[in-house]
């Protein structure tokens, strides 16, 4: 048996590899397919990419044709160089790099050797392709911008790095991908489903038709439609208000907390980083790293909320039971928390209870607030927590999981903070009592300011802020319909937005002057410190400008935050810009026209100027004139070709090829 058996092993073994091998190479051809050899050529169609609209179905992005030059390194020869860069108005360096890049990723596979050409450079090639054997031409289709706004909402298209490939074998070298915004998010549903043909060639390297009649071929299946929540008026209008201001605009349906806006200040036409230009354009854009314009402050920037913090002070104090809305404080202009320690208050003094405190603004009052609620409990570390954990129940200090790429924390402290702060202890409320006004370690992004004024709206319960409001044949995510409910009873938001209401309405409200006509408008005014490094030092910088506000006070439809940088305090820049954004959207008209005229020709370029040295303010200046030159160079080319008004193109059910948008 022992002298029988190890044969036997063997042969089995051979017997089962010679089946195998029979069966990949005789049975089953899909490997010799996804081989590349001599006589398969693979050739992609590209599906157009998917239109995207606003809510009220505008269309704000299409898409337009255009060519990428693509190369297979093993196939060029014997071309005359010189003639092929004069034609493409490049130079010889140029081409090595690109070949060179070409044979490294593969000598067998296409890859893109020149992206983007527009129709008269496509045209004036394909006269003479057939002197350049190697090279060809694929027909893709860029994003067509039919805004000149909302590039921090849409991101932008480019091609794939090697990185990118490793990850995900989809791509391939030449291939388009969706950077940043909804091209990012929604980039899978976007894109679509290239398709895959594969050719017989003969030896004299002619296409000779398709390989085992089409049996391996996919049809290109085109990209889906999206519709955004995105009100493109409000959108436009929101980032007229911010030229020349930096800073961020959020605006959120209560009810359903779907974006109606998201500006980012400053800003750039999206249609820069499209066609031949856009990696020049990119590099010209992110030079600017003092006033960065491809940073979207609405997401990322986390600031110091300021006194519209105050309102969510009081909501936990009414919660503990700390306070009611009769509850009486005495403020002397300030508050003296202890030795040698005082915090200045401009409410106007006297006794103050809740209704006036918020409409008044006083620090006094929100500080013993907030004091009480720490010293509630016996150790400051479990009030601290708390305090925390019911602010967290409104999405503060976490990721909020809307459908856009990026986003920050904010921050909002817990014990935890506060042990690593101070690791042999002695820390108490007085300690940390400028958190009760929005300083502190309390940081928050302006969407998470806008989401809890969209809380405040809805009395206690919010849905998670979202820009998708449709996909053509498909469903949205359920996430964006479920409801979150806050850790406050609903029946502590009325004082609180009555409080709200009177910061419009009484003489002495803080944003007393800022109403409107037939609109009710709640809001808070915000001020908040600002301090920078320059040179290595801490300097004390123009305050930042805040508001929050939601209207009207009765079922509401839009609830905003403002943050202008450098704005001085909350009355002066982000209330009126606030204001104005609700009435747009409201009433779909402006009638404070003294507001519109003031904020669309205002500027605080000369605050910012102070961020930088004057060497710097003069580099920016070449950098704004390039990019303004080069948006006027791609106008006047697309308006050649196309004539002053385009229509997009749009191909229903083709397999054409006609790739992802490029930019």
């Amino acid at each position: 048996m022992r002298k029988v058996l190890l044969p036997t092993l063997v042969i089995a073994s051979a017997v089962l590899l010679l089946v195998r091998i029979f069966y990949l190479q005789i049975i089953d051809d899909t490997n010799m397919v996804k081989s590349v050899n001599n006589a398969i050529k693979i050739k992609y169609d590209y599906p157009e990419r998917g239109y995207v609209y606003d809510r009220n179905g505008k269309l704000l992005i299409a898409n337009q044709p255009s060519y990428d030059i693509m190369v297979v390194p093993r196939d060029v020869k014997n071309i005359d160089t010189t003639e092929f860069c004069n034609l493409l108005d490049i130079d010889k360096d140029f081409f090595l790099k690109r070949m060179h890049k070409a044979k490294v990723y593969s000598p067998m596979l296409p890859s893109v050797f020149l992206p983007q050409l527009n129709k008269l450079e496509f045209a004036a090639f394909q006269e003479k392709i057939r002197k350049f054997p190697g090279f060809y031409i694929q027909k893709r289709a860029l994003r067509d911008y039919q805004v000149d706004f909302g590039a921090n909402i849409f991101g932008y298209i480019t091609q794939v790095n090697e990185n990118i490939i490793k990850k995900n074998h989809y791509y391939n070298s030449g291939d388009l991908i969706g950077m940043q915004g909804i091209e990012q998010s929604y980039e899978e549903v976007l894109r679509g489903q290239k398709g895959v043909k594969y050719l017989l060639r003969d030896k004299f390297n002619r296409e000779i038709g398709p390989y085992k009649d089409g049996k391996f071929d996919t049809i290109a299946k085109q990209g889906k439609d999206i519709t955004l929540t995105i009100d493109s008026e409000l959108q436009k209008y929101g980032e007229e208000l911010m030229v020349n201001k930096w800073g961020g605009i959020v605006a959120i349906e209560p009810k359903t907390g779907e974006i109606l806006s998201l500006v980012s200040a400053p800003s750039y036409d999206p249609a820069l980083l499209v066609g031949r230009q856009r990696s020049k354009n990119y590099n010209l854009i992110n030079e600017d790293k003092i006033a960065k314009p491809m940073y979207d402050r609405g997401l990322l920037a986390e600031y110091p909320p300021g006194s519209p913090f105050k309102i969510l002070t009081g909501l936990v104090a009414l919660q503990e039971g700390v306070i009611s809305d009769s509850t009486r404080f005495s403020c002397h202009h300030g508050f003296s928390y202890g030795r040698g320690r005082f915090m200045k208050c401009h409410c106007g003094g006297g006794s103050q209870q809740l209704h006036r405190a918020i409409y008044q603004s006083c620090n006094t009052f929100f500080s013993q607030s907030y004091m009480r609620t720490i010293n509630k409990y016996k150790d400051p570390a479990k009030g601290v927590d708390v305090w925390a954990s019911h602010l967290k129940s409104f999405g503060l200090g976490d990721f909020m999981g809307y459908d856009l790429p990026t986003g920050r924390r904010g921050n909002i402290p817990t014990s935890k903070t506060y042990k690593r702060v101070y690791p042999n202890g002695g820390w108490r409320s007085t300690t940390i009592v400028s958190n009760a006004i929005g300083q502190g370690e309390v940081l928050m992004t302006p969407i998470q300011l806008a989401n809890f004024m969209a809380t405040v709206a809805n009395k206690g319960y919010y849905y998670t802020p979202h820009i998708i409001k449709k996909i053509k044949g498909d469903a949205i995510n359920e996430k964006f319909r479920k409801k979150h409910i806050t850790t406050i009873e609903p029946r502590y938001f009325n004082p609180i937005i009555s409080g709200m209401a009177d910061v419009y309405k009484q003489p002495s409200g803080t944003a007393a002057g800022l109403g409107v006509a037939g609109i009710e408008i709640c809001g808070k005014t915000g001020t908040a410190e600002n301090f920078a490094k320059i040179n290595g030092k801490r300097v004390k910088l123009q305050d930042h400008s805040i508001f929050v506000a939601f209207a009207p006070r009765e079922n509401p439809k839009i609830a905003i935050a403002v943050f202008v940088e450098n704005g001085y305090w909350g009355k002066r820049w982000a209330g009126p810009i606030a204001t104005l954004m609700i009435e747009k959207y409201l009433n779909k008209k402006i009638t404070r026209f003294d507001f519109e005229k003031r904020m669309k020709e205002g500027s605080l370029k000369d605050q910012y100027a102070k961020l930088y040295p004057r060497k710097h303010q003069d580099s920016l200046s070449v950098i704004s004139k390039k990019i303004r030159d080069s948006i006027t160079r791609e106008k006047r080319k697309t308006d050649s070709l196309n004539g002053k008004f385009k229509q997009p193109i749009r191909k229903e059910n083709t397999i054409d090829t006609i790739s992802n948008p490029t930019q």
